[in-house]
């Protein structure tokens, strides 16, 4: 029933924000300042939420959940290509990628986050700066490897580590322990799909996959490799950021048992490289992880709906405008409203999944009934569009699967979903 739920709300994001840069369109035709407003506010609309939106909804009614050597974005696109496969343990596999001076990602943490604004600021280096998440087995990546090319955050080699599901076998019946995914991060640029700020990287995932392997022999020769030729059909297609990706359909198993032992008493890279602010007492709460960014802009939204509210009311005091003691009232219920939107955000960061979707169901009809009452009109005010806009944000980013991850995640850990 609650997956039935999201399903309604994931689609009616998808209409209310179409509908709502289909209306933007139309309104900032004009040359004024306005309407440069307008567009704007259009233009990050598309970009950042409608477009990623589209994708989500298609891949997951056209992509099927099953292994097929890709991995996917947190919206449900095709990702970067499986192109490794590894035997061996935890231990072996974190000894053997350390001995080659590859270094493991932080997670996504508010520690992590400040450390990549600390180095961006102080065009210092960040050699564990954090990935971001790709998913395969229905999960994120178990942990990252990688290489900054000279002192470069923009340009690394990096790699994603996947512990395959007990059981599970490779098509052929190959048992694994691990799946990985390496590419080459070559520049930061816009997104060809969304045109987001992200990583572009290098098409030919295959010369990143033999890296990888290169240099963990270099180092440890006794780790062997056996070649599945053909595994799948040689393509060419673009990944989740919409980069150009390329491989032979070749799938390599490098098998690192024993790392661990043979790298005894050998001085290895560097295993913890987190950050670490002088003030220990807050040590911890920077370690925690950090909610989901959609759930970010859900709180972003709803002190910007009572921002923009109270901004509106003493706009209309400060102009006397005749109509002002009549739009009081539902001016201050709609304040009140937010309030308690603000509430149930709150309890929706203590992963509450009612609270969630209590505030799904009011924001979805508040949302319809703004974006009507602003299509019927005839001026559209930056106010009235900055608070719609607000509204259909929060449905979008409520309606985001890392957000029904989030609430969800302590029932996934008891067992119970």
């Amino acid at each position: 029933m609650y997956t039935l739920l999201d399903s309604v709300f994931v689609a009616t994001g998808l209409a209310l924000v179409f509908w709502y840069v289909l209306v933007l369109l139309l309104s900032g035709l004009e040359l004024t300042w306005r309407s440069v407003i307008l567009l704007l506010i259009f233009w990050f609309t598309l970009t950042y939420l409608a477009l990623p939106r589209m994708h989500q909804l298609f891949t997951t009614v056209y992509i099927p959940d099953y292994f097929m050597a890709r991995t996917k974005t947190g919206d449900g696109v095709l990702g970067d290509p499986v192109n490794l496969a590894v035997v061996g343990s935890e231990e072996d596999l974190h000894a053997a990628m350390r001995r080659a001076r590859w270094v493991k990602a932080d997670p996504i943490t508010l520690r992590s986050s400040l450390g990549i604004i600390m180095s961006s600021l102080k065009r210092t280096s960040y050699p564990a700066a954090p990935v971001s998440n790709l998913f395969l087995f229905g999960k994120k990546h178990d942990f990252a490897y990688q290489q900054e090319v000279d002192g470069n955050a923009s340009q690394r080699h990096h790699i994603r580590f996947w512990k395959v599901p007990s059981g599970w076998l490779l098509p052929g019946s190959k048992k694994v322990d691990w799946l990985a995914a390496g590419t080459y991060d070559k520049s930061v640029g816009l997104s060809s799909l969304t045109l987001q700020i992200t990583h572009k990287i290098d098409a030919n995932t295959d010369a990143e996959r033999d890296y990888v392997i290169d240099s963990v022999r270099f180092e440890d020769a006794e780790c062997e490799v056996e070649v599945i030729e053909n595994f799948s059909t040689a393509y060419h297609d673009k990944n989740g950021g919409g980069d150009a990706v390329h491989t032979d359909g070749n799938l390599p198993i490098l098998d690192v048992t024993g790392a661990a032992d043979r790298a005894q008493g050998m001085e290895l890279g560097q295993e913890d490289h987190l950050m670490h602010l002088s003030n220990q007492r807050i040590d911890k709460k920077l370690d925690k992880e950090i909610p989901p960014p959609q759930l970010g802009f859900v709180g972003l939204a709803i002190a910007g709906k009572f921002i923009v509210q109270m901004l509106a009311i003493v706009t209309l005091g400060l102009l006397h405008d005749p109509e002002y003691s009549n739009l009081l009232p539902n001016a201050l219920s709609g304040i009140a409203l937010t309030v308690f939107e603000g509430v149930l955000f709150g309890f929706t960061i203590k992963r509450s999944r009612w609270a969630r979707l209590i505030l799904l169901i009011i924001v979805s009809i508040g949302a319809i009934d703004e974006m009507w009452r602003l299509t019927m009109a005839e001026d559209h005010g930056i106010f009235a569009s900055l608070n719609v806009g607000l509204s259909v944000l929060v449905v979008l980013s409520l309606s985001a699967p890392a957000v029904r991850a989030w609430v969800f995640a302590l029932r996934r850990r008891s067992g119970v979903v």
